[in-house]
């Protein structure tokens, strides 16, 4: 409570916005780890493969996958850029990997508050501890949790008493099998196509629910109106990695929700909240229904939260699934 209370003291403004009320960060860190073009936008697409699959640079815009496969099951395709922002705090990770035999496909959006570190941290040690662990495909849900729990401990180890203000929501689909898990921290939300109909399989985690609120509220903490309703008036989500400081209350613990991949689920979308805050759940799904490109899609969705005036960062993750496709073999080129 007295870390709260000294926070609130020495905030110069309030903020109108949900970035964190803090006297700083690492705030920049990565925009020059962004390929460079018009927009200061990073796009890729790619296919799920078990062999032959290859990842090629074609330019500096640009990183495209090309794969032939027997038994690709899902394309996927990014688009993230800084917005209206002078700074880029959020990341994502794709990636296919083998565990046990299996081929699985992991999916991130990280956004980041307070710097750069704790997102950037996140998307470079979450799926390869979840990889790691011993029940990944025996305990798929478990393993998510343990790894969640795990980054975070390991983050806040490293920075020691660096960047205490530093964390990061989290939104991540894993694929396995014909099983999608998708588990979140934050308000970067999930949506998936199934069936025609947008499906929300993520909730935004806000200190102004009533679960949550009762949960900082019986960890000591309190709940108050800055802008937004923000945990001790700091921190507009009420679970994260990092954020030292309000560790006691803003949790890292994932809701989990699975979900079957079958003919009837068309695609997910991955998104932090630069997309959210301007474009519905429904909406979105209705820009990507008719792009079979998955690279299309998220930049479609990024290119119209721009335009309508989303103040935040905007990354955007299209995973698409193919059991109704056909084809056994993509190439993709700029």
């Amino acid at each position: 409570m007295g870390y709260l209370n000294s926070v609130l003291s020495s905030s110069s403004q309030i903020h109108a916005d949900d970035s964190p009320v803090t006297g700083g960060g690492l705030r920049g860190l990565q925009v020059a780890k962004y390929h460079q073009s018009d927009n200061n936008v990073s796009a890729s697409v790619g296919m799920s493969c078990s062999d032959n699959c290859q990842f090629v640079a074609s330019n500096t815009n640009f990183e495209l996958s090309s794969c032939n496969s027997q038994n690709g099951k899902f394309s996927y395709g990014y688009a993230s850029s800084p917005g209206k922002r002078s700074s880029m705090e959020d990341f994502y990770e794709t990636r296919i990997d083998g565990v046990d035999g299996e081929i699985v496909g992991l999916f991130g959006v990280f956004d980041g508050h307070g710097g750069a570190r704790a997102a950037e941290y996140v998307k470079q040690n979450l799926f390869s501890n979840l990889i790691r662990h011993p029940k990944f495909i025996s305990d798929t849900k478990s393993a998510i949790a343990d790894a969640y729990k795990h980054t975070d401990s390991e983050f806040l180890k490293s920075e020691n008493t660096q960047n205490r203000d530093a964390g990061s929501t989290a939104s991540t689909a894993i694929l396995v099998g014909d099983r999608l898990l998708v588990a979140n921290v934050g308000d970067s939300r999930a949506v998936i196509c199934r069936g025609g109909n947008a499906i929300a399989v993520s909730r935004d985690h806000k200190p102004d629910q009533t679960d949550e609120r009762q949960r900082i509220e019986e960890a000591g903490g309190f709940v108050m109106w800055a802008g937004t309703w923000r945990v001790g008036g700091v921190l507009a989500v009420s679970r994260a990695f990092g954020d030292r400081l309000l560790k006691q209350y803003v949790v890292v613990d994932p809701e989990i929700q699975e979900e079957k991949i079958d003919s009837s689920l068309e695609f997910l979308i991955l998104a932090s909240d630069g997309l959210w805050d301007v474009v519905t759940n429904d909406e979105a799904v209705a820009m990507v229904k008719p792009l079979q490109d998955p690279e299309q899609a998220a930049k479609r969705l990024m290119h119209e939260a721009y335009q309508r005036g989303s103040g935040d960062n905007i990354t955007c993750v299209v995973v698409r699934f193919l059991a109704n496709l056909g084809g056994s073999s993509c190439e993709s080129s700029g």
